[in-house]
């Protein structure tokens, strides 16, 4: 009998957790703006126990440990010829398209532990190591003990206490994942997928594109990409595999891609190309003359990403679509590419450019100047992004392969990534926070190192 309190009265409004712990009859209250707050109450006996379940609803979690660690693909790895994705690199090497100093073979995974118990899970595909010691050495110490609800503060603290050294490339991927784990907490700790944190539902399912076909023998390109033709997918990705110092030569087989690739999808599905910073300004105008006549739906990052004035410069063409913003970082990075008129389509990472934090303003920011928001890679940080705005028309997809590039890890690491059908995914609206879980690591695939 001792551990029965007086009867309680609680709110039945939906999701109010408001309640009394007295005989008293409760009373409307005033908000700040002295409107009264109408709750509706019924009257229930309290035990001790279901007093102190009401309380830990009110009680705020505190982050109490962050732990990193690097997930190194020592498996199989394709084999990557000459000429399979042009780079960045390509002005200071042989040969163009030797994508393997691009590689991503390392992930970096954060994982947030609450004193509740809840676990947030965030990633970086970019230099692991680097973001490791960051988060170790620099953000963690500014994390223990806060309350993980406040993202935007802690966004702002990580930022500001690392602008010596941070701003965008490594600090601010660090900064990213560490914010991808805050918010999968949240969305735990509220029982809420992210997207409907954001806003929810603008779209009943996500229009995906098929994001591979990197440069190749014509016939098995052909058919690689009749095959995302035949199950559905409405537009798809290509590489181009030769830039400047490959000269006309070179111009020419990059046009036989995607002539090929249209032979192989028809005239009714969208067709994208690739640089990854491979070309130069003089270069790409050559190249957009002779796709127009394509219909190519956007030519990606055809110049490094700190060229600005050279994006706004091929868009102001208008030949063809000009989008970029994978390695662009931050809010302030995005205004003056938008300012510049730089972009299209802009195409963030948002485990590369802040976070869910950044990329929700970010994403308002294109909304306002009609720029589409497209993100960079088929992962679940980045579709609860789209899912949750107008400005999100669709999604990159990267279909499960053997490990090559290492854009594919993901499918090797998480349970719960979303599977394409007929050309979408779809999120579920009953999986907390990114709906995401880590796969027990195989041995003979991963070496880990915390």
């Amino acid at each position: 009998m001792g551990d029965f309190l007086p009867s309680m009265y609680i709110c039945q409004t939906k999701i109010c957790l408001t309640s009394f712990y007295s005989d008293a009859k409760p009373k409307q209250y005033l908000r700040n703006d002295r409107k009264p707050v109408r709750h509706f109450f019924a009257k229930h006996p309290v035990t001790l126990a279901t007093r102190k379940h009401e309380e830990s609803k009110l009680k705020m979690a505190r982050i109490t440990d962050i732990r990193t660690t690097i997930w190194e693909w020592v498996g199989p790895v394709a084999p990557m010829p000459p000429h399979f994705c042009t780079t960045a690199g390509d002005l200071v090497s042989d040969v163009s398209g030797s994508i393997a100093g691009f590689r991503f073979l390392g992930w970096l995974i954060v994982e947030i532990e609450c004193d509740d118990g809840t676990v947030g899970i965030g990633n970086a595909a970019l230099a692991p190591h680097a973001c490791k010691a960051t988060i170790d050495n620099y953000l963690k110490p500014l994390l223990i003990g806060a309350d993980p609800m406040d993202t935007e503060y802690l966004w702002e603290s990580m930022y500001r206490r690392t602008l010596p050294f941070g701003r965008k490339g490594i600090g601010m991927t660090a900064i990213s994942a560490v914010d991808l784990a805050l918010w999968d907490a949240k969305g735990k700790i509220l029982n809420q997928p992210v997207f409907k944190l954001l806003g929810g539902r603008t779209k009943s399912k996500i229009p995906v594109y098929a994001s591979r076909l990197y440069s190749q023998p014509l016939e098995t390109l052909y058919a690689e990409a009749k095959t995302y033709s035949d199950q559905g997918f409405k537009a798809v990705k290509l590489r181009f595999g030769w830039g400047p110092k490959d000269g006309l030569a070179g111009i020419n087989k990059n046009i036989d891609l995607v002539k090929t690739v249209r032979e192989a999808v028809g005239p009714d599905v969208d067709i994208m190309g690739d640089a990854y910073m491979g070309w130069n300004v003089e270069y790409t105008k050559r190249m957009l003359r002779l796709l127009e006549p394509l219909n190519m739906r956007w030519v990606e990052e055809p110049v490094i990403s700190d060229d600005l004035a050279g994006y706004a410069n091929l868009r102001a063409m208008n030949k063809v679509a000009i989008s970029g913003g994978e390695h662009e970082y931050t809010l302030h990075g995005f205004r003056q590419a938008l300012e510049l008129g730089a972009f299209d389509i802009a195409q963030f990472d948002v485990n590369r450019v802040g976070g869910i934090t950044a990329a929700k303003k970010i994403t308002s920011l294109c909304e306002a100047n009609d720029v589409a928001v497209i993100p960079h890679a088929g992962q679940m940080h980045n579709y609860h992004i789209t899912m949750s705005s107008y400005a999100g028309p669709m999604s990159e997809y990267f279909p499960k392969v053997p490990v090559e590039v290492g854009n594919e890890l993901f499918w090797y690491i998480f349970d719960g990534e979303a599977e394409a059908q007929n050309g979408f995914i779809d999120l579920d609206d009953h999986a907390a926070g990114f709906g995401l879980t880590l796969k027990s690591p195989d041995p003979t695939e991963f070496k880990l190192t915390s």
